[in-house]
């Protein structure tokens, strides 16, 4: 099968080398040297004869350490010679733990096969084991909501489990809209921490159309790090919320002199629009405008959930950064409607088409520090989502970090988990990075079907569904 996913990967039934050149395939591959998997193929060579190279190994360091690139001398003309079916190679081999002299075998068969020069024996190594483990410094959250009352006392407890600190948003009834209000908010917060526990919670405040430019400084000046734009009616509670972002020029002015954050909720509310297409929208008519007036405001877009916002934010200057969740790193709108309606997936943003959750996924991992942990964890009543119109917003602060580990692992890159999760969020808001550490253990174990919310209960996301990852306690 993966000599056979190869051929496909790199020879397409009509394909030569100039059509290949540039073409773009993602496949599952794994490393011959240090075995890597699920490593994307990138085939920009001037000829397929270096494209299967490029398959065998996920960087070109390994083929160097592996012996073969030195070696490897191919030529078009000598590909084109022969191309004969893969099922008459006999070459291919069988798939263990000490599969390298095996697969430098079948890449010897194929060679033969294709008339190109012999390859030398090479040092046999053994790929590297399944990581069992992985210890960060302790994270943070930057975009959570833990509601109030006795509903906020229940899940308060899971994220300081867990994260250091966490981003506090301020879409309640009525919302965060005053320091003041903020500074009581926090108070209540800080009651329902455990005992044993060293979270803080940082705060924000809800803007609206009314919002002051002297609010702004007197929230700095008590510690707040941000203000929220919610556009009007674009989610829960945020029927308060800007109508208008000219409106509010004065008060952003205000928060770029002060270095007060803005996050955002980027999208448009316009009832004509494709609720698939109001971040992209929103990017184009509202945040693209906003920043050219103000280029030393720092935005956070957060929650992004599009490939069209993966690449603005990755192009934009340095004051322009990205909150991602788990869900729209590990799920498409497919999960809205699996054998039936399924309320516990819906969110705002909606859940987006694969190629979108790829694009997110692949930003998120990518190691750029652009992008960093914002579970927008959003616990609400199971009667409220299983509910003629329900509620939106997905629960996942208990499981947050395994289910970002598996999204990680998934794509190959979990060394870079932590910087993601524990030094992007920090460093883009001007905070000092976290000391202690938290520990996931490969270690499986089934999402409880809910948790306790005030008086009644919240169904996590993949209630029920086993994950591989778990923190250490």
């Amino acid at each position: 099968h993966f000599w056979r996913s190869l051929w496909r990967t790199c020879h397409p039934a009509t394909a030569d080398c100039q059509s290949l050149k540039g073409q773009t395939a993602q496949k599952r591959h794994i490393c011959l040297y240090c075995a890597a998997a699920d490593y994307t193929l990138l085939a920009a060579s001037r000829c397929a004869c270096v494209l299967i190279l490029s398959a065998l190994f996920c960087k070109a360091s390994c083929a160097v350490n592996h012996g073969l690139l030195a070696r490897l001398h191919l030529q078009c003309s000598t590909l084109h010679a022969a191309r004969p079916s893969l099922t008459h190679c006999r070459m291919l081999p069988s798939h263990s733990n000490s599969c390298c002299g095996k697969l430098s075998g079948g890449i010897r068969a194929l060679c033969a096969a294709w008339r190109l020069p012999n390859l030398h024996s090479c040092t046999s190594r053994t790929p590297a084991a399944t990581q069992q483990s992985i210890t960060i410094t302790t994270p943070d959250d930057w975009h959570l909501h833990v509601r109030d009352g006795d509903n906020m006392r229940s899940v308060v407890p899971y994220s300081a489990a867990h994260f250091a600190r966490a981003i506090i948003m301020p879409n309640l009834v009525p919302p965060v809209t005053a320091t003041d209000m903020a500074q009581a908010y926090q108070q209540r917060i800080t009651a329902a921490i455990p005992a044993n526990s060293l979270f803080k919670p940082l705060m924000t405040l809800y803007l609206t159309d009314n919002t002051p430019p002297e609010e702004v400084y007197t929230a700095k000046a008590a510690g707040i790090v941000a203000f929220k734009l919610y556009p009007a009616g674009a989610t829960t509670n945020s029927d308060s919320g800007v109508t208008n972002i000219s409106i509010c020029l004065p008060t952003l002015k205000a928060m770029a002199d002060a270095g007060v954050l803005l996050l955002v909720h980027g999208e448009v509310t316009d009832s004509e629009v494709d609720m698939f297409d109001r971040e992209a929208i929103f990017i184009d008519q509202k945040l693209k405008p906003l920043l050219e007036q103000l280029p030393d405001l720092k935005v956070v877009m957060e929650h992004i959930t599009t490939a069209d916002a993966a690449q603005f934010v990755a192009a934009a200057p340095d004051t322009v950064a990205a909150s991602v969740t788990p869900q729209h790193m590990l799920l498409n709108r497919n999960a809205l409607f699996a054998k039936g309606l399924r309320p516990h997936n819906y969110c705002l943003p909606i859940l987006k088409r694969e190629k979108h959750r790829e694009a997110v996924a692949a930003a998120a991992t990518s190691g750029n520090r652009k992008f960093f942990l914002g579970t927008d964890s959003a616990p609400h009543a199971v009667h409220t989502k299983e509910a003629a119109c329900g509620c939106a917003g997905i629960f996942s602060a208990p499981i947050a970090l395994p289910l970002y580990a598996t999204a990680f692992e998934q794509a190959g890159k979990l060394e870079n988990l932590e910087a993601f999760a524990s030094f992007n969020g920090p460093d883009f808001y001007g905070l000092p990075r976290n000391s202690g550490k938290v520990t996931l253990v490969k270690e499986e174990w089934i999402i409880p079907d809910s948790y306790g919310f005030g008086g009644s209960k919240v169904v996590p996301m993949w209630a029920g569904e086993t994950l591989s990852w778990k923190v250490q306690q």
